[in-house]
């Protein structure tokens, strides 16, 4: 078990571990044209690196809650940072697509367990309200993996080349496998029974607790935004306006920095009443959307799409920080399945969700990402609409037999 002294350093190392599957995902976004010819295959085949890393990491998320919920976390989860490690070192050194395809999917199997197994320890060691104000707090730390990591990528790109990204991540995932030896431990103290039946049905109730599903249709949605970004934005700006990859990388940092606003003010927020804030959330999207498809018409910049995405993201990191932490916290006594759930789910649907929208508006130009935008915003208003419906259906029948 971890020790008492240690926790605290443990905590921020977990904290640390929150932000892998951005960095994982992000660091070589800038990269991707430049990855496309060295490699000599198509955007699409490289953008399949993004899709096959999303699909597995969600896959993975699905089932690996219920063994971390039964055999525990930390040794689990440091055998999953040694595999990301020689998977990164493997990328850095192949020039074969498929094989990073195969390493990729690795890449997604194990951010998965790491990142499931640290939601789990803040359920395991914390509760009330300091379990709360640091379930908030998630998707602040985890977009600090998308405000870094391009910004860093970009760079990287620039100087070393795509292959040093992958080295960065291996280098990165070393220095905090050693710091979890040293400082961390186990948290699980009272381990389920691992019964097959028994966890299929706790996903079953899950499932049917209809706001928790659609909550999870919420975070897809919200998160689809800035996925959409990642796999246009690097061609918009390196192709179409004719910048480096050192300005995209900038341009995923403010971006970046959107989506931990989002979720500050949304934290700010967190007494205010949930329907309303969130309706004016969208209604905002909405109006930012249609104001930028209209610029169009007259001018197209860098400085016009970082600032109509700047205010589309935020309002995305707003939704999904209000319906994560809702999620979470929804099914205490199950934190590893419902955080892997939470996760998985919402990366299985947004990996078709954003190859679709791709596939009927290519990563070309500012248009194209922007009506890309207005399809999954008005997702989310239907979403938030039914969400709504629902809890007052409850309500209503709640209220109808406390009369009986």
């Amino acid at each position: 078990m971890i020790k008492q002294k240690n926790q605290s350093i443990s905590t921020l190392l977990a904290f640390s571990l929150i932000p892998l599957s951005g960095f994982a995902t992000d660091v070589y976004i800038p990269s991707l044209p430049s990855m496309g010819a060295d490699l000599h295959v198509s955007s699409i085949q490289v953008q399949m690196t993004l899709t096959v890393f999303l699909i597995s990491y969600g896959v993975s998320q699905l089932f690996i809650g219920s063994i971390l919920d039964s055999f525990g976390r930390f040794r689990i989860s440091l055998g999953a940072l040694l595999v990301f490690i020689i998977a990164s070192l493997v990328i850095a050194l192949t020039d074969h697509i498929y094989l990073i395809y195969a390493m990729r999917i690795v890449h997604g199997i194990s951010v998965a367990i790491i990142v499931v197994s640290k939601r789990a320890y803040f359920v395991d060691l914390y509760t009330g309200e300091k379990l709360k104000h640091y379930l908030s707090l998630f998707t602040i730390i985890w977009s600090a993996g998308p405000i870094i990591a391009p910004f860093l990528g970009g760079y990287l790109q620039t100087i070393f080349g795509w292959q040093s990204n992958f080295y960065f991540l291996a280098a990165f995932a070393s220095v905090i496998a050693v710091l979890e030896v040293i400082y961390s431990g186990e948290t699980l103290s009272n381990p389920a029974e691992f019964h097959l039946k028994k966890i299929v049905g706790i996903y079953l109730k899950m499932f049917k607790t209809v706001s928790f599903s659609l909550g999870l249709f919420m975070l897809c949605f919200a998160y689809s935004m800035v996925m959409v970004y990642n796999m246009t934005g690097p061609y918009i700006i390196e192709h179409q306006l004719g910048l480096t990859p050192i300005v995209a990388g900038t341009c995923s940092l403010i971006l970046g920095l959107a989506w931990m606003s989002g979720g500050f003010i949304s934290k700010a927020l967190i007494t205010r009443p949930f329907y309303k804030k969130l309706a004016i959330n969208t209604g905002l999207q909405i109006v930012f959307v249609l104001i930028m498809i209209f610029s169009l018409n007259y001018f197209t910049s860098i400085y016009a799409l970082v600032f109509f995405a700047f205010l589309i993201h935020a309002g995305a990191g707003f939704t999904y920080n209000i319906y994560f932490t809702y999620c979470l916290s929804k099914f205490p006594n199950n934190a590893g399945i419902a955080g892997g759930l939470s996760g998985g789910f919402v990366y299985i649907v947004l990996s078709f969700l954003t190859y679709a929208i791709l596939n009927v508006f290519p990563a070309k130009d500012e248009r194209n990402l922007s009506f890309s935008y207005l399809i999954l915003i008005i997702l989310s208003a239907i979403g938030m609409y039914l969400v709504y419906l629902m809890n007052r259906k409850q309500k209503n029948n709640k209220l109808e037999m406390s009369k009986m």
